[in-house]
Formats: C-alpha cells, structure tokens, sequence
C-alpha cells in the first residue's frame, strides 16, 4: 500500500522453490484449492522472544544507546516521526514497543502514507519549524539526494558492525533497517488464475487490472517495481530502460491502469492486480479476511528484486537524541524482530540467525531462504542513473503516453 500490527496468524502459500506466494487469510479463511505444501505461521513465537529481548543486555553492547543519549531524548520528550503506516512492515508494532521502551518520549508520525519524495518536501518546508521531520525512511533515491543536499545528521547506531557493507552509508548518514522482494498480488474474488510473473501480466485478460504503488518517479515500491521489470525483459541495475519500455506497452494494451494501489482500492477491487514488497502483504491480512477476500502472492519468476528503505537523522531537526534512540531502536533485536513480525527482512538478519534469534517459525513469515540469499542491492549510483532515466522517459513513454 502506499508508503505505505499485529497479525494474530498469516498462512504462506509457497507456490515453488522460486516463489513466494500467500493466501493472506485469518485462521478461519478457507483455503484455495491447491496441491502444494501449506504453512502455518503463529506470532505468539515472535512475541514472546520479543517480551525476553525487553530486558536482554546482549541486545547492544553495554554503553549503547549511551547514558548521555538517552537522557537528553527523554529530555526532548519527542521525535517527529513521517511516513510510518501502521500495516508497512508492522510499523503498528514496533512503534509501540518504542513507547513501551521510552514513554517520556512521544512519537507522532505525520503524513503516513507520504512518498519518499513527499518526506523531502516535508523537511524542506518545514525546516526551523517544531514540527520538521526528525527522522526520515526513504528510498536508495531519495537518500542519495538527501545526502547529495547535506540534510542528513551522521549517526552510527548500536551495532553498526553488524549492518551489511550495502546497506549502510559508510559516513553513517543512513541505515537500511529493513528490506523486502517485489511481489506481484492478486485478488482470487476477480482474477481466477494468478499471474506469476511480468510476462503474465501482458495477457489480455488482465486487461484494466493491473496497478503500481504510485508513481515511480516519487515512490520507492514502484521505482522497484519497474527495476523489476527491467531485470524481467534483458535489462540490468545499469539499464532500467526495458522496464520503463515495459509498462509503457503494458498501458498502451490497456492492462496498465492509472489507480495507485492503496489498501482500500484492493479491498473494493479497484486495483485486482498490484505490484508492490513482500511485507506490504501481510498488514493486509486481517483486512482481506474481514472481506472474504484471499489473495495469492507471487514473487515474480522472471524478475526477482530485492530493495530497502534508508532511515536516518535530519540534520537541525529539533529533537536529535531522540532521533537517534528512534534510530537504535528499530536496528536493535527488538526492532529487528518486529520487522520479522510484517514479513520484512532486517538489515540484521543474517547476524541474529547465527545467535539463534530467529526461530523456524518466525523465518515461515519471510520470503524463501533461498530469495533472500540470491538478493543483491544496486549501488546508490546505479540507483541515480535510473532516477535519471525515469525522470527523462517515464512521463514521455508512460505517464503522458
């Protein structure tokens, strides 16, 4: 959903070795028919090794978040945070367990369902102001601006060692906290027969019902959407052209419609067909069931991306130690986990497997191993020159076409 809690179940239909598919219903949902392998993933695992992670030491290093820090993000009592939907990656959860941790802080999220690009407005426009945004979480794009611009405050949280080289600025002006795989999803009340991939959603049966999640020009989900694509049909991280080339044919067959995907567009079936991360899925879950709605997801066969999103502090922003306890908390095992909990991977995540933090059951609310393992990030000047190129050609081929 748009940039875009806490599921009491979530039922992963793995459809093949290559993909990652779920019928997102509640417990008593009825199931599709089907042949294949059905798991059945229960929270209450993550839960509780969250309740003992509350109070484990190991969870940073002694000094960390330090004394210094803490009282004076108390002493702020607030950080403004933007652009945090309550079902994007179980931001509802993690949230909460930030004003469980900290109450004396409050942590509004303004605008939550803004682009990337609307968060950059939004530090602009309200620089100086007491409400300016102290914490961004932002696409590859959109950080590499921000840092080209000088608008981010360097700060290496709590075991920064154990973020990956990709996802990490080397200054420390942001941190990949989470990331996740391109899905295609599909409503099985009006499309029958899931498409699996971006040569499937060519076909004419389609016609009118696929949709991306906004614009890719502003919208880290559908720039990652047309990378896909591009990877589908002869493309590569330096030529993102075959995707724009892409959903330029795809709108001119009439497939593609000009409906951002948003929860309640899926729900009414406005958009039967979407594009967008794997962990956008599972805060859909409840929702889908409330409505008698199952949806099959399916990691694309032909065009398998992995992408993140950047968080860091906002330079002069009126509340920076506690931006950087925000900061700590969602790299820390707790935030990790809760990221766990909305399917999205944590930066961390090869470092807790090692240490045993992430049961069997909690790794059924993921995407394949196997997926995981075979992701691999462009590099913030790849990501730049795509930018380029979308900016130049989208509005041209796709957009105005």
């Amino acid at each position: 959903m748009t940039k875009h809690h806490h599921i009491p179940k979530l039922r992963l239909l793995i459809v093949s070795s290559v993909l990652v598919a779920g019928s997102l219903l509640s417990a008593c949902g009825s199931d599709s028919s089907t042949s294949d392998s059905e798991t059945t993933v229960d929270t209450a695992t993550i839960e509780s090794t969250l309740d003992t992670l509350s109070g484990d030491s190991t969870d940073t290093a002694a000094d960390c978040p330090a004394d210094d820090i803490v009282t004076a993000a108390n002493a702020e009592a607030k950080v403004n945070l933007i652009a945090l939907p309550d079902n994007w990656a179980n931001y509802k959860g993690i949230l909460q367990a930030f004003r469980d941790k900290y109450p004396e802080i409050e942590n509004p999220v303004a605008n939550p369902d803004a682009s990337s690009a609307d968060e950059l407005t939004a530090v602009k426009t309200l620089a100086g102001q007491e409400d300016m945004p102290d914490n961004l979480d932002v696409s590859p794009a959109i950080a590499q601006q921000i840092t080209d611009e000088n608008l981010w405050e360097p700060y290496k949280p709590c075991l920064w060692d154990e973020i990956p080289e990709t996802l990490k600025d080397p200054n420390g002006n942001w941190v990949a906290a989470y990331y996740g795989i391109m899905a295609i999803g599909s409503n099985s009340k009006i499309v029958t027969e899931a498409p699996t991939s971006f040569a499937d959603l060519k076909d004419p049966k389609y016609k009118g019902q696929v949709s991306l999640n906004g614009d890719p020009r502003e919208s880290g989900a559908a720039f990652a959407a047309v990378m896909a694509a591009s990877l589908a049909n002869g493309g590569s991280f330096d030529d993102i052209l075959p995707g724009i080339e892409y959903f330029a044919e795809l709108k001119k067959s009439g497939n593609l419609t000009g409906v951002d995907v948003t929860e309640a567009s899926v729900l009414s079936g406005e958009t039967p067909i979407w594009i967008d991360w794997t962990y956008n899925y599972p805060g859909l879950a409840p929702k889908l069931a409330e409505n008698g709605i199952e949806a099959a997801i399916n990691v694309p066969t032909d065009g398998v991306y992995g992408g993140y999103y950047a968080q860091g502090v906002v330079k002069a922003s009126p509340h920076q130690n506690a931006a950087k306890l925000w900061i700590d908390h969602i790299i820390s095992d707790e935030g990790a986990l809760g990221y766990i909990e909305g399917g999205a991977v944590p930066a961390r995540y090869d470092a807790l497997v090692k240490a045993g933090k992430v049961s069997e059951e909690m790794k059924k609310n993921l995407p394949a191993p196997e997926l995981i393992a075979s992701i691999a990030f462009p590099s913030q000047d790849q990501i730049a020159k795509a930018k380029d190129v979308l900016a130049a050609q989208w509005g041209t081929l796709v957009a105005n076409g």
